[in-house]
C-alpha cells in the first residue's frame, strides 16, 4: 500500500472519529439553541476539514516552515485530546446500551416504571462527556507546554565514558554527541543556533553525529546548512546516516532515480558541512602517534527498519587498534549483532529512538513508554567489555515538542581504567 493510500484511509477513519465525537456532544447538549447548534457544527467541520487540508498540504506542497509547524501541532493536539475523550464516550454507549437491553427484555416493566422522558440516562451522559472533556485538557496542556519550552530546551549531559584499552594520549580527551536533528521539523532557527552554540561552547576535541539529518529530504537542510555548519572540532567531526536519511518514507523502498538522488544530496551536504561521512568503514583517529579506531555504519536495525549496514567492510584493517568506537543509528543494532559477532567493539553510539519525546528522566531515573520497544533507549549500557550510549536527539519528529525528554548533547571524557 503506497504512502498516499495509507494517509487516505487515516482520514478515513479520523472522520468518522470525529463524526462520533460530534455526535455525542449534541447528543449531550440536546438543549442548544438551532442557531447555536448551527454555529458549532459549522465550526466544528471547518477546523476539523481545514486541518487535514493542511496536513496534506504540509505533506505535499513546499509551505512555509512555521505555517506547517502550526498545522501540525494543532492536528497533533487535537487528534490526542480527542482519543482521550474517547473511553468516556465508548463508556457512555454501552451504558447506555445496556439500559436499553433490559428495557427489550423487559419491556413491559420498563414501560410502566422507566418513563421515556426520564433525563437520568442524560445527565450520566453529560456527566461521562464533561469527565472527558476534563481529562483531555490535562494532555492538551502537558503537550502544548512541551511545544512551547521543550522542542528547544537543549541539555548537556556529561558523561565518563571508561575504556580499558584506551592509549594514553587520548585519557582526559573530550567527546561530544549529537544525534536525530531532523532539520525538516524545525521552524526557530535562532532556537537551533543555541543549541550549536553550546555544543561549540564544550569545545569538545572531536564530534559524532549518529544519523537522521533530515525527515525525508535533503532540502529540508536549505534552512539550517549554515547553523550545522560551524560544528567543527580539531580531530574532526564523524557522522552516520539514520533511517530516515535515505528517503524510504517518502519515495518507499523500491529503487528510483529520484530517490537516489535526494540520498546523494544527503550525502553531499555531509561533505558540505566539512563532517566525515562513515559508510560502512573506518577512520584511525591519531594523537601523539597513538591511535584508536572510529567506525561507522549505514543504518541497521531490528525489525521493520532498513539493515543497509555492513559490519564485515567496517571492521576492515581496525585488528591492530586498541580502542573502537562505533556510530550505529539505531541501538537495536547492538542487541542484534555487535554484541554477539562483534566483541572488539569497545563502545557503540546510537540515537533513534527520541526516549519517544516523552516522559521522566533525571540523574538517577528514567522513564519513556519508549522502553516497551526498545530495551536499551537512553544513556549509558554496558554488558561485559562493551558499552552502548543512547543519545535522545536534537530534533523531534512528528510531535513537535518534547515532555521530559529533553533534546540532548552528551559530552564524554574518555578514561583509562
Amino acid at each position: 500500500m503506497g504512502r498516499l493510500s495509507v494517509i487516505f484511509f487515516l482520514c478515513i477513519f479520523l472522520l468518522v472519529f470525529d463524526y462520533y465525537c460530534y455526535r455525542a456532544i449534541l447528543a449531550v447538549f440536546k438543549k442548544w439553541r438551532p442557531g447555536t447548534k448551527k454555529i458549532f457544527s459549522i465550526l466544528w467541520w471547518t477546523y476539523t476539514l481545514g486541518l487535514l487540508i493542511g496536513v496534506f498540504a504540509g505533506i505535499y506542497l513546499n509551505l512555509y516552515l512555521t505555517l506547517r509547524a502550526v498545522i501540525l501541532v494543532a492536528f497533533f493536539l487535537t487528534v490526542v485530546c480527542k482519543f482521550v475523550m474517547l473511553p468516556f464516550l465508548l463508556i457512555d454507549d454501552l451504558r447506555r446500551g445496556l439500559i436499553r437491553l433490559t428495557r427489550f427484555n423487559k419491556k413491559q416493566k420498563a414501560r410502566d416504571t422507566i418513563p421515556a422522558s426520564t433525563a437520568e440516562p442524560i445527565s450520566r451522559s453529560a456527566f461521562l462527556l464533561k469527565a472527558g472533556m476534563i481529562t483531555a485538557t490535562i494532555p492538551l496542556a502537558s503537550l502544548s507546554w512541551g511545544v512551547i519550552s521543550g522542542a528547544y530546551d537543549y541539555k548537556i549531559k556529561r558523561r565518563t565514558l571508561v575504556l580499558p584499552n584506551l592509549p594514553k594520549a587520548f585519557d582526559g580527551i573530550k567527546m561530544a554527541q549529537i544525534s536525530d536533528i531532523h532539520s525538516g521539523s524545525f521552524y526557530n532557527h535562532k532556537a537551533v543556533l543555541g543549541g550549536v552554540e553550546m555544543l561549540l561552547g564544550e569545545k569538545p576535541d572531536f564530534v559524532f553525529f549518529t544519523g537522521d539529518l533530515v525527515n525525508d529530504m535533503a532540502s529540508e537542510m536549505r534552512n539550517y546548512q549554515d547553523i550545522f555548519n560551524k560544528v567543527k572540532a580539531p580531530l574532526g567531526v564523524y557522522s552516520t546516516l539514520g533511517n530516515h536519511d535515505y528517503g524510504d518514507y517518502r519515495f518507499g523502498k523500491a529503487p528510483s532515480a529520484a530517490k537516489a538522488k535526494n540520498l546523494q544530496d544527503v550525502i553531499k551536504t555531509h561533505q558540505l558541512m566539512g563532517w566525515d561521512l562513515l559508510m560502512n568503514e573506518n577512520r584511525r583517529l591519531k594523537v601523539d602517534g597513538e591511535e584508536i579506531g572510529i567506525l561507522g555504519i549505514e543504518n541497521w536495525g531490528m525489525g521493520r527498519f532498513p539493515k543497509y549496514g555492513k559490519m564485515e567492510l567496517a571492521v576492515q584493517n581496525t585488528d591492530d587498534l586498541p580502542v573502537k568506537l562505533l556510530l550505529s543509528h539505531d541501538p537495536s543494532h547492538w542487541r542484534g549483532q555487535v554484541l554477539e559477532k562483534y566483541p572488539q567493539i569497545d563502545a557503540m553510539f546510537s540515537g533513534h529512538t527520541h526516549g519517544m519525546q516523552f516522559g521522566v528522566r533525571t540523574a538517577h531515573f528514567q522513564w519513556s513508554p519508549v522502553q516497551y520497544i526498545y530495551k536499551e533507549w537512553a544513556g549509558l549500557y554496558q554488558e561485559q567489555n562493551q558499552q552502548l550510549y543512547v543519545n535522545v536527539g536534537y530534533g523531534f519528529l512528528g510531535y513537535p515538542g518534547r515532555v521530559g525528554i529533553l533534546p540532548e548533547i552528551t559530552i564524554f571524557e574518555l578514561k583509562r581504567a
